[in-house]
């Protein structure tokens, strides 16, 4: 017996939405993106320590180093008003 309805797949514990969520597109990330939420979920990071880990990705990744700074100038820039991102 699964603790998550299907509709829901890895998400145990939470509760189904009264109103049905929007219909989004499933990446591939997204299950990296739910394992990492389950894994570390309650750690406390600071961004130094993210800045970090991206530095050592791309070192032991090069073919990621365009989709690391894409992410890494998006979360920077989240509060600019004034960037179309």
């Amino acid at each position: 017996m699964s603790c998550a309805p299907a509709a829901y797949p890895g998400r145990c514990g939470t509760l189904k939405p009264l109103f049905p969520l929007p219909e989004r597109p499933l990446y591939f990330t997204d299950r990296g993106i739910e394992e990492l939420a389950q894994r570390r979920g309650e750690e406390e990071v600071t961004f130094e320590w993210l800045a970090d880990q991206l530095r050592t990705f791309v070192d032991l990744n090069p073919d990621f180093e365009v989709p690391v700074e894409r992410l890494a100038t998006w979360l920077a820039r989240l509060d600019d008003e004034d960037d179309d991102l």
